[in-house]
């Protein structure tokens, strides 16, 4: 599978563009552009590291934006991709934002009809390229989507040579404090790496609050997912990251399951993504979301090593 990045011109509502590469010692941006509702920030550059954050206009995305962003991290660089605040989902609703029309989708010459369908979902596509030698960092915060909300994210990574990622991918039950627990409409997440043209590793998390069945009695999400309020994924890949799957494999190793009367805090798990120690998946789950960003800042501090602390203590706010 091959990654291309479109050129600047071709950039639609909601596209964008991310290209950071190394001139001398000192990271640069060769392309940083995006259109709305996507906004790029790139507010810090230390050393091989560039720090961007992925932002969007008003506060979050409504039924009918559509995401769709290139990055390519070129050799020897380092790229920390954040978000300010949640990724806020508003609730699905007819018709799309004014400014957001997506001009692809009238481009293609489609039936007003099938562009009426895709109106009331938020989708977010992202592929990534990672050249040898280089490190990608995706630290964003966590998705949030409201009541009714119906969202659709996929991100492709490929990682050339010893190239290597941490990738972390995490949603929350939504504002407890409106009553709004697991209460959206859909939630589709799809997370695939490639090293070398060949996939490695696959995430796909599907949440939906629908009837699964007529003989199957229904049972919303909450009731699905409870008693937990925010669940994560991170992969990690290539070497780079081994100091970091050295230390999680040493923990885990030491855990020990017994039967308990009330749901532990916090749970994980690590899963080896190939036998030679290349990669791993870890998921977490947490009854808060506080619980869960404590331990991941605490687990993925190694890091710190690759980026320094000052860019590491803003993954983790």
């Amino acid at each position: 599978m091959q990654w291309q990045s479109p050129p600047l011109t071709k950039l639609y509502s909601g596209g964008g563009s991310i290209s950071v590469s190394l001139h001398g010692e000192k990271a640069v941006f060769s392309e940083l552009a995006s259109t709305y509702p996507l906004k790029l920030l790139a507010p810090y550059i230390h050393d091989k590291t560039a720090l961007v954050y992925l932002l969007s206009y008003g506060g979050g995305l409504v039924g009918g934006d559509e995401v769709d962003l290139n990055v390519n991290v070129q050799r020897g660089a380092r790229l920390l991709i954040l978000s300010q605040g949640t990724t806020k989902v508003f609730k699905t609703r007819i018709g799309r934002r004014q400014a957001s029309v997506h001009a692809k989708g009238l481009a293609s010459g489609l039936p007003s009809s099938q562009h009426d369908t895709t109106a009331s979902l938020t989708q977010q596509t992202i592929a990534f390229r990672i050249a040898p030698d280089s490190l990608l960092l995706l630290l964003p915060e966590p998705v949030t989507c409201f009541r009714d909300a119906s969202y659709h994210q996929r991100q492709t990574f490929h990682v050339e040579g010893n190239g290597s990622l941490v990738i972390l991918d995490w949603i929350t039950s939504g504002r407890i404090s409106r009553g709004e627990e697991w209460v959206f409409s859909r939630y589709h997440s799809t997370n695939e790496v490639f090293h070398d043209g060949k996939r490695v590793a696959k995430d796909i998390m599907l949440l939906e609050n629908q009837e699964l069945g007529p003989h199957i009695p229904e049972r919303p999400l909450r009731e699905r997912l409870k008693p937990y309020s925010c669940y994560a994924m991170v992969i990690f890949y290539g070497p780079q990251t081994r100091p970091i799957l050295t230390d999680l494999a040493s923990r885990y190793d030491q855990i020990t399951i017994f039967k308990e009367k009330t749901p532990a805090q916090l749970i994980w798990s690590l899963s080896p993504i190939e036998a030679e120690d290349q990669g791993a998946v870890v998921r977490v789950a947490g009854l808060e979301t506080e619980i869960v960003k404590n331990w991941l800042k605490d687990s993925l501090s190694h890091l710190e090593e690759a980026v320094g602390r000052d860019l590491y203590r803003r993954a983790f706010v």
